[in-house]
């Protein structure tokens, strides 16, 4: 006789384990501690076999009937319904080892370690917040490319075009590294050139006016906070790195017997070694400042703790301490200020002040120079600048800047 809702609920454990039989090998195990179990009990190949179906109440009993037909339809096809059930499960459990989560964050591990600390932390946001909540769950192999704009446009809709083109390249990356390592056959955001909404245009604010760099000097002399912050404006100033690579020099990066900042491939955005010759302005600097931080790792130690050095926000904060806003002035500016001067005030080499600024140069047969090419005329370059700031700064200070410009 079939069994009722009413006699399933009301079953009581007994010392031993029973069942209690349903139809066609349908039945409700109880066990000695209470805990109800429906099995299906069938033969497949002459050997009688179990098959579990749930457990009461999660799964009541017209549930487990309806799992009880699904498992009796394969039998019929002469299928069996324990052995599909594994290779259900193999293939649920293989499609997310190769899902893109999994795939992003095994490229990540991978290829990540190398790069700089603000890239990893930008790329790893933009997987967990951007695309894991998307198509993290898909298999990666799977993933089209209407799905992946799909993806990309919930990003542009809250105006965040730029951060949706870095989504798309971070995804790229991640589907080609899934290729060459057989998850995916191709990479589908290839297909997306030209269908989301340009970039944002955005333009690091600099000053770039003599006098306006006059009074800028001044504010950064008269800087009154820590001697750490207030070294890191005046080399920023100075040898107009990027905001990056400032902050993370070394001790161990300073070529004291040569006066050169030489700064490994690793810590460059064009992965290549670079020289920064310094004036003395710069190493004057350097020498007073590492009475107080040469034991250290870092030129620039965080506050928190000599293990790292200062945080990327601290030069940006420092300027709006001295009034200069992000539509005046920025730590990426410093390197547009010495750009726009040397060339169109000093008359600079061009050439010369890209190269310094660590763009990619090549000469006259495309190749690229090697990182001490000009040094000699280089360093002649920067001390030349190191002086006119200090001449700017003198003439602020006396209410006098004159503009030198290029004959």
């Amino acid at each position: 006789m079939p069994l009722t809702a009413t006699a399933v609920r009301q079953a009581l454990p007994k010392a031993k384990a029973y069942k209690l039989s349903d139809s066609h090998g349908l039945f409700l195990l109880v066990n000695p501690k209470g805990a109800k179990y429906w099995r299906y009990k069938y033969r497949y190949g002459g050997k009688e076999k179990t098959l579990a179906l749930g457990v009461f109440p999660e799964v009541s009993l017209k549930d487990a009937r309806v799992a009880h037909q699904e498992a009796r339809a394969k039998l019929d096809k002469g299928l069996d319904p324990g052995q599909e059930r594994r290779i259900e499960k193999l293939t649920r459990n293989l499609a997310a080892a190769d899902s893109f989560e999994s795939v992003a964050l095994e490229w990540f591990d991978k290829i990540m370690p190398d790069k700089s600390e603000s890239y990893r932390v930008r790329t790893r946001r933009i997987l967990e917040k951007d695309l894991f909540p998307v198509i993290g769950q898909r298999p990666v192999g799977a993933i089209k490319p209407p799905e992946m704009l799909a993806a990309l446009r919930r990003i542009e809709a809250r105006g965040a075009n730029d951060i949706a083109h870095r989504a798309k390249q971070t995804a790229g990356q991640v589907f080609r590294y899934a290729v060459a390592t057989g998850r995916a056959e191709r990479d589908p955001s290839a297909d997306l050139k030209g269908a989301l909404a340009p970039r944002n245009k955005k333009h690091h604010a600099a000053i770039t006016d003599p006098a306006a760099v006059g009074r800028l000097m001044v504010a950064i002399d008269g800087f009154a906070g820590t001697p750490i912050v207030k070294t890191a404006l005046q080399l920023s100033a100075l040898l107009f790195q990027r905001p990056g690579e400032i902050r993370a020099m070394e001790w161990a990066e300073i070529n004291w017997e040569q006066a050169r900042w030489e700064i490994p491939p690793e810590k460059m955005k064009m992965r290549t070694p670079h020289v920064v010759p310094l004036c003395r302005q710069a190493l004057e600097l350097l020498e007073e400042l590492h009475l107080l931080t040469g034991r250290g790792r870092y030129v620039f130690p965080s506050a928190r703790g000599a293990s790292r050095c200062i945080s990327e926000n601290t030069v940006r904060i420092a300027l709006r301490t001295m009034g200069y806003d992000k539509e005046t002035m920025t730590a990426h500016g410093f390197r547009a200020m010495a750009r726009t001067i040397l060339d169109e005030v000093l008359g600079c080499r061009v050439d010369w002040i890209e190269h310094q600024l660590a763009h990619a140069v090549k000469d006259a047969n495309g190749r690229a120079y090697n990182r001490t090419a000009h040094l000699e005329g280089r360093a002649q370059m920067m001390q030349q600048w190191a002086d006119y700031l200090d001449q700017l700064r003198v003439q602020e200070e006396a209410g006098n800047v004159v503009n030198i410009r290029k004959a």
